[in-house]
């Protein structure tokens, strides 16, 4: 087992710690086993939540308090929206690629709110030990190297030491957003949302032991938005690379 993982499954282990310092304490670990810079560890975090959802509110949180140690994406579904209140960052293309990872994980159906890492494992989304464990676990597996550069309204990717077949995907996402919502179960309530994925597209392929190089017009205003690009076998498999422009460099 390798020292990341040992410094995930320790802090684990204690189980004495209040969740939240919990996590930031595993990370700060994970930090020491690794150069001493301030990125993320290239591992990626999904949530599919909806402001709709009474449950999801925590799970959101838990996105954010992950956020500055690894990299996430909070992705709204829609078929919540027909009970009261209509979440302005839902999209159907989300509620797609949820039902997606529901038949490959073998799920009787999609629910909210629900966490994937690195495309390997799926947990509520509010089960902050599962996460510590499952992001141990991803530590350990081979990446692919991502490097992103920006040239004004163009983005350059390069991929290398791809570990197997991949799709790359790219994503725009505002680093944060905010809602006061007005109606259905969170009625009341202003919910708090990071790396609010805007937009989600494909941008090619790369077989594996191969290189990919790209440069991608972006095409919108990127005040206050970050850009992932993920590496995933196809049929939504394993996230095997990731790299991110946090929205201070875009």
């Amino acid at each position: 087992m390798s020292l990341r993982s040992l410094a995930w499954t320790h802090l684990l282990a204690c189980g004495l710690v209040a969740a939240g310092t919990l996590i930031l304490a595993a990370a700060s670990m994970v930090f020491s086993a690794r150069a001493a810079d301030d990125t993320r560890l290239p591992i990626l975090v999904e949530l599919f939540t909806s402001e709709s959802c009474s449950s999801c509110p925590p799970a959101d949180r838990h996105l954010a308090q992950l956020d500055s140690q690894v990299i996430v994406l909070s992705e709204h579904v829609d078929y919540w929206n027909q009970l009261g209140w209509k979440d302005r960052f839902s999209s159907p293309e989300f509620t797609q690629r949820q039902e997606t990872y529901a038949k490959e994980f073998g799920l009787e159906s999609p629910y909210t709110p629900q966490m994937v890492i690195d495309g390997a494992a799926q947990f509520t989304g509010g089960d902050v030990r599962r996460a510590i464990v499952e992001i141990g676990k991803a530590s350990d597996r081979q990446k692919a190297t991502i490097f992103l550069q920006r040239f004004g309204a163009d983005l350059r990717v390069d991929a290398e030491s791809v570990p197997q077949d991949a799709d790359v995907w790219l994503a725009l996402a505002y680093d944060h957003a905010s809602t006061q919502v007005a109606a259905g179960e969170n009625k009341g309530r202003t919910l708090s949302h990071v790396a609010v994925v805007t937009s989600l597209r494909k941008i090619g392929s790369v077989r594996r032991g191969g290189t990919f190089s790209r440069h991608v017009n972006l095409d919108i205003a990127l005040g206050g938005v970050r850009i992932v690009v993920f590496l995933q076998e196809p049929g939504q498999g394993r996230v095997v690379g990731v790299q991110i422009l946090p929205a201070r460099e875009t």
